[in-house]
């Protein structure tokens, strides 16, 4: 994707609906912005067990799981050190605080953050569920000292909790 121009400006959201999320690219190469925020995405799963009750599995952290798949690889690729944060970037965008979908953007996005999770638990989990619910803590980063020296407390490092709703999922299996 090239930088802004009247065509990209005249069909951005034409362009947009085909290109986004999956091939989205931008120019932070050369001009970087730095995160201002930590995003720690976690997710759970629940499925009915034969008597009808609800079985809820514990809370896994499938950003720490990015982490550690950039961490130690040598050639980390772009998807793992962004898909999950992307989406839920543009999940967030689309939903603002209520998470209804409003637009067909938006109910692509949800399903599209939905999918990152449901895939990434089943393959670490290898457990039947039909049901995931994601819980996002945002921490802010403190900015640095002004003399260039490591960050410094601001007194603001609290935390925000977010719990999304429980979506239903196509039944994940061993």
């Amino acid at each position: 994707m090239a930088p802004p121009n009247s065509i990209s400006k005249r069909y951005t959201e034409k362009i947009d609906a085909w290109v986004l999320p999956l091939f989205e690219q931008n120019w932070q190469l050369f001009a970087p912005n730095p995160e201002s925020v930590n995003q720690q995405i976690s997710a759970r799963t629940a499925r009915t067990a034969k008597d009808g009750t609800a079985v809820l599995s514990g809370w896994v952290d499938l950003s720490a799981m990015d982490t550690a798949a950039v961490r130690h690889s040598v050639f980390p690729s772009h998807t793992a050190q962004n898909m999950l944060r992307r989406a839920w970037i543009s999940y967030e965008r689309h939903h603002g605080g209520n998470d209804r979908s409003h637009t067909d953007r938006a109910r692509m996005m949800k399903e599209y953050l939905r999918n990152i999770a449901a895939d990434r638990i089943a393959a670490h989990r290898h457990s039947t569920f039909d049901s995931i619910q994601l819980r996002v803590v945002t921490k802010r980063i403190p900015p640095p000292a002004p003399d260039g020296g490591a960050s410094r407390p601001t007194g603001r490092e609290s935390h925000e909790t977010r719990y999304l709703p429980w979506w239903k999922v196509a039944t994940h299996a061993d």
